[in-house]
C-alpha cells in the first residue's frame, strides 16, 4: 500500500468530522439559531444520559469477552500515560508562559485529557470501511475497532472526571479564594471613614500586620506531613464521586458485565438470543451518539469566533504540546510495549493505541469550565484552534500510524 492510498484512508473520516462540525457551528449562529445554547444544551443531556450510555454499553457486551480484555489490559495503561506524559508537559507550558492562576487547571487539562471517546468512534470505523485500509475484512475491523473505540471512551470518561475535574476544581477554587480575599480588602479600605485621624489608620495597618506575622508563624509551626494528610482529607472529601460514575461510566460496566458474565451475554448477545431486542434497541439508540455529539461540538466552537484575552503563546504550546510532542512520545511507548512483548501485534489496537496521543482536548473540559464558571471563553478559544488544526494533524498522524501499523 502506498503512501497516497494511505493518506486518503486517513484524510476521508477527519473530513467527514469536519463536515459535521461545520454544519453544526453553522446550526448555532445568531441568524440561523437552530442549535442555540438551550438546543444544545438539551441535545447534550440526552447524548450523556441516553446515548452515549447505550453506545457504550452495546459496543462492549457485543465484543467484550475474558479473552479479549486479557488482550486489550494495556489500553488502560496507555490511556494513564497520555494524561502523566500530558500532565508534565502542561506543567511545562505554565512555567514557560507564566499562565495566570485560574487558568492553569484549563491548560493542564487541556494538555493531559484527549477527546478520547466521540472521534475515535467516528474515525475508527471510517478507516475500516475505506478500501485502502490495512486491517482486512471491513465488518471484522467495525466490530473489533467499535470495541476499542467503546473502551477508550470508558476508561476516559473515568480518568477524566476524576482526574483532570479535580484539577480544574482544585485551580478554580485558588483563583476564587484570591478575589475573594482582595474583595474583602477592597471593603474594608472602603469602609474607612476618610475623616478619620492618621493614629486609627496606622494602628488599624499595625494590627493586621501583627495578625498576618502570628498567622504565618503558626502555619510554620505545622509539620509538613500534617498539611499533606490535610490536603490528602481534602481532595477525598471534595472528590465528586458522582461524575465517576456518569452514564457514560456505568454504561461501560453494564457493557463488561454483559460481556464477561457467559449466562447474560447468552440471553442478550446473538441471532438465537432471547432478550436480544435490549441489545438491538440499545444498538439502535447508540448509532445516534456520535452525529450527535459531533453536532454538539461544532455548536461549541462557535463561541471561540468571539475571542478572549488569552496568551497567543499559551495557545501555540497547547498545540505543540498535543500535535507534536504527544504524538511522538506515543510511538515511542507503543513501539516500546511492542517490543518488549506486552502488547500483541494487531494492526488495529496498535492503530488506537498510537492515534490515543494525538487526539484533541475533551470537550468535556469545556462543560467543567462552565460548571466552575472559570475560563469559558478563553476553553472556546483554545477549542476552536485546537479543532481547526485537529483536520491536518490527524491527517498527517493518521497517515504515519497507518505506515507504521501496516
Amino acid at each position: 500500500m502506498n503512501l497516497l492510498d494511505l493518506f486518503r484512508a486517513s484524510s476521508i473520516p477527519v473530513l467527514k468530522v469536519l463536515l459535521v462540525t461545520g454544519l453544526g457551528s453553522y446550526l448555532a449562529r445568531d441568524r440561523v439559531d437552530i442549535l442555540g445554547d438551550d438546543a444544545r444544551k438539551h441535545l447534550n443531556n440526552i447524548v450523556f444520559f441516553v446515548f452515549s450510555p447505550a453506545l457504550v454499553s452495546s459496543n462492549l457486551a457485543k465484543t467484550i469477552t475474558y479473552d479479549s480484555m486479557v488482550k486489550l489490559w494495556f489500553m488502560p495503561i496507555n490511556i494513564l500515560l497520555t494524561f502523566i506524559i500530558g500532565t508534565i508537559l502542561g506543567w511545562g507550558v505554565i512555567q514557560i508562559t507564566r499562565t495566570p492562576p485560574h487558568l492553569r487547571g484549563l491548560v493542564t487539562g487541556c494538555c493531559a485529557a484527549g477527546n478520547l471517546g466521540n472521534l475515535l468512534l467516528i474515525i475508527i470505523p471510517a478507516v475500516c470501511k475505506e478500501r485502502a485500509s490495512p486491517f482486512g475484512n471491513a465488518d471484522v475491523c467495525y466490530e473489533h475497532g467499535m470495541a476499542y473505540a467503546s473502551l477508550s471512551m470508558a476508561i476516559g470518561a473515568i480518568y477524566l472526571w476524576s482526574y483532570v475535574y479535580n484539577i480544574v476544581r482544585v485551580s478554580s477554587s485558588k483563583s476564587s479564594n484570591e478575589v475573594k480575599a482582595s474583595d474583602l480588602s477592597v471593603t474594608i479600605c472602603h469602609r474607612i471613614d476618610l475623616r478619620i485621624s492618621l493614629l486609627y489608620v496606622t494602628r488599624c495597618i499595625y494590627l493586621q500586620m501583627e495578625i498576618m506575622i502570628l498567622t504565618s508563624e503558626k502555619s510554620i509551626q505545622v509539620s509538613v506531613a500534617a498539611k499533606i494528610k490535610r490536603q490528602l482529607e481534602t481532595l477525598v472529601e471534595k472528590m465528586n464521586v458522582k461524575r465517576l460514575f456518569a452514564p457514560s461510566t456505568m454504561g461501560a460496566i453494564a457493557g463488561f458485565v454483559v460481556g464477561l458474565v457467559p449466562q447474560i451475554r447468552k440471553l442478550l448477545i446473538g441471532d438465537a438470543a432471547p432478550l436480544r431486542v435490549i441489545q438491538d434497541t440499545a444498538l439502535l439508540l447508540g448509532d445516534g451518539a456520535i452525529p450527535a455529539i459531533t453536532l454538539i461540538m461544532g455548536g461549541n466552537l462557535i463561541k471561540g469566533l468571539k475571542g478572549s484575552g488569552i496568551q497567543k503563546s499559551v495557545i501555540f504550546c497547547i498545540l505543540a504540546v498535543r500535535y507534536v510532542a504527544l504524538p511522538l512520545t506515543g510511538i515511542a511507548v507503543v513501539k516500546g510495549a511492542l517490543r518488549f512483548g506486552l502488547i500483541h501485534d494487531d494492526p488495529l489496537y496498535l492503530f488506537v493505541l498510537l492515534l490515543q496521543f494525538s487526539l484533541p482536548p475533551a470537550m468535556n473540559i469545556g462543560t467543567m469550565t462552565q460548571l466552575f464558571a472559570v475560563g469559558e471563553s478563553e476553553c472556546s478559544v483554545i477549542m476552536l484552534w485546537c479543532y481547526t488544526l485537529a483536520s491536518v494533524s490527524l491527517t498527517l498522524w493518521s497517515t504515519v500510524f497507518l505506515w507504521l501499523v501496516s
